[in-house]
């Protein structure tokens, strides 16, 4: 009997690679991130991703990932964009966006803005 992962729809074909999390079923990478969520507000991260850059030579969006430059450049389009924005636009699932915007935050390139009871993502340095 296959299954299908919950998260990212990957058929799973042993049952024993099957793991179960808050009702669903996952892969083993989806249940990692679960397990592991990233954090957008995490300072240690934070101060990771800057040694890490620095370290690197990196600047801007030097070393980010395609998905991460196009919300990136996006965001500096529209200047500031809801969560809901970017999922429509970019067709990804709440969990991806979250992951994406936790590491475009730690390296402080995106950060969120309350404006009249909504939190916008805007650049770091608007």
């Amino acid at each position: 009997m296959a299954y299908e992962c919950a998260r990212c729809q990957v058929e799973i074909t042993n049952q024993e690679d099957v793991y179960h999390h808050r009702g669903k079923d996952l892969c083993e990478d989806c249940y990692m991130e679960a397990l592991q969520q990233p954090k957008t507000c995490d300072v240690a991260a934070t101060q990771l991703a800057k040694k890490h850059r620095q370290a690197a030579g990196q600047k801007g969006t030097e070393g980010l990932l395609d998905i991460q430059k196009k919300i990136h450049d996006y965001i500096k389009e529209k200047e500031k964009v809801t969560r809901n924005d970017l999922m429509e636009a970019f067709n990804l699932p709440e969990w991806e966006l979250d992951k994406q915007i936790a590491i475009l935050r730690h390296c402080e390139l995106v950060k969120g803005r309350k404006e009249n009871n909504r939190v916008y993502l805007v650049l770091f340095d608007y």
